[in-house]
């Protein structure tokens, strides 16, 4: 069986795309949540939860090239993937719930650990359905263009999902009461979001499952059975992800993926004390999203077309973070219109827009970069490993939620930023600390991701190639000879 070269059926790409939105929904709310609802809600120290998800990154470290190796080796009537997507719908929803519901009877620092073992299982199943779902792009066409297609499909329907969920919450859930003035500290109202995001979980993910189920005739056989022992699966591991532009793109990811999270964890902190955005205003920016994310999906498969993977990447990139941090910079020289200025909103909302659209438009084409290096690693081990190198995608994309907000973290404490304060309260002294910090870190570390970006070497024409000599393998005779 072989992957198809021609057009994938919209319906297939859409419910290839719909299951991202399980991973979208999970991130969005450690991105955005998690370290403001048990930091300034619950009460725990902000290094403490930083280090809850340091930990749960060690176990990544090992747990996420496993699954992608497994997913890549398994036999079953179902293929190499779908056993998994389905296995993990039901217990990644429940484990997603219990994050946004913890027991009352542990409060403060007492949570270390509840978040450390709920951090580790929620991440770990994630990846157990992400893993093989994301690699059926690189099994449903060999096409250099279509691959971006699909994945633009992907990351669409990623960050819209997420967005949605969280723009909901904020416009519905996480709202004031008759006793607490910000509906940010409403705790009832994130247990309500718990709810409703694993229910919408595990929905995606069966949506994607059964839409693509009907493909798995068409997708690529797992090797021949044979013995597996921990020696052959991590010489095998190795002898995958040393590909020269897998490694540029997994340190490009892994910058990408600190900075990401670094802008995440701070996200709510920046609009809510230090532009002093209303939850109205903030709500208006989280649903505009939707907007960039539609951008990033007509415009990332053009450039494709038009420019190449790499060097859109790199466009997107370079025009997306020099301008992200602009506003901030420009607020601390002093040439931002003041909080409450009827022209301030406008101007952060335009900047949102465009800035992550853009970005949204390098993550695709850099997923659909990784999806082009299976075939040249075929070539060189003779093993299809789709898998293995998205798990590393997923890893560093969980770095979002590791180093990304342990450096947010370190941040809000040089800052000194104080603990369960409402906008206003926060001294200005405390607010340029946070600004001064957070713009260069944020910009050099994205600087850093582009220039590991520029070392990828696969353009169409070195695709087109490694396909041609895999199918003269298949045929038994050199490439040149076809």
């Amino acid at each position: 069986m072989t992957a198809q070269s021609a057009r994938v059926p919209v319906f297939t790409k859409t419910a290839y795309g719909v299951g991202s939105v399980a991973y979208g929904v999970k991130n969005n709310g450690f991105d955005y949540f998690f370290l403001l609802f048990y930091s300034q809600v619950l009460g725990v120290d902000a290094s403490l939860v930083g280090t809850a998800l340091l930990i749960a990154l060690v176990f990544d470290a090992i747990s996420d090239p496993l699954i992608g190796y497994l997913s890549d080796n398994t036999h079953s009537r179902w293929g190499r993937r779908h056993p998994y997507m389905y296995a993990a719908a039901v217990p990644i929803s429940v484990s997603y719930f219990y994050i946004w519901n913890p027991p009352e009877s542990l409060t403060g620092n007492e949570l270390f650990w509840y978040i450390t073992v709920l951090a580790i299982a929620v991440r770990t199943l994630i990846t157990l359905y992400e893993v093989p779902s994301s690699a059926l792009a690189a099994e449903l066409s060999d096409d250099y263009d279509e691959r971006t297609s699909m994945l633009s499909y992907r990351y669409f329907f990623g960050w819209s999902g997420g967005t949605l969920l969280a723009t909901f919450a904020l416009a519905f859930l996480l709202v004031p009461t008759e006793t607490i003035t910000n509906g940010m500290f409403n705790i009832e109202g994130f247990g309500k979001m718990g709810l409703l995001a694993s229910v919408v979980i595990f929905t995606a993910i069966m949506a994607s499952a059964l839409g693509t189920h009907s493909r798995i005739p068409t997708l690529r056989d797992p090797p021949a059975k044979r013995k597996i022992t921990l020696r052959r699966i991590y010489r095998e591991l190795f002898e995958t992800l040393v590909n020269r532009s897998f490694l540029s793109l997994f340190l490009a990811a892994l910058f990408g993926a600190i900075a990401t999270g670094l802008a995440a964890g701070l996200s709510y902190y920046f609009n809510t004390y230090f532009w002093e955005f209303s939850n109205q205003q903030i709500s208006y920016l989280s649903i505009s999203v939707v907007i960039s994310a539609l951008i990033g999906f007509v415009i990332s498969p053009v450039i494709s077309r038009k420019m190449g993977k790499k060097t859109g990447a790199i466009a997107c990139g370079i025009i997306a973070f020099t301008t992200a941090p602009l506003p901030i910079a420009l607020r601390l020289l002093g040439w931002m219109p003041d909080n409450g200025s009827p022209i301030l909103f406008p101007i952060i909302l335009a900047s949102t827009v465009l800035d992550v659209g853009l970005i949204i438009s390098y993550q695709t084409l850099m997923a659909a970069m990784i999806a082009d290096v299976v075939e040249e690693s075929e070539l060189k081990t003779q093993r299809r490993s789709e898998g293995v190198f998205f798990a590393a995608v997923t890893f560093t994309r969980k770095l979002v939620q590791g180093f990304g907000v342990m450096s947010a973290t370190v941040i809000l404490s040089i800052a000194q930023f104080p603990k369960a304060v409402l906008p206003g309260d926060i001294p200005e002294d405390v607010l340029f600390k946070l600004g001064g910090l957070y713009a260069p870190s944020i910009f050099g570390v994205w600087m850093l991701m582009i220039a590991c970006l520029s070392l990828y070497r696969i353009d169409r024409n070195a695709h087109e190639r490694n396909l041609a000599a895999l199918a003269a393998n298949r045929n038994g005779r050199p490439a040149s000879q076809r």
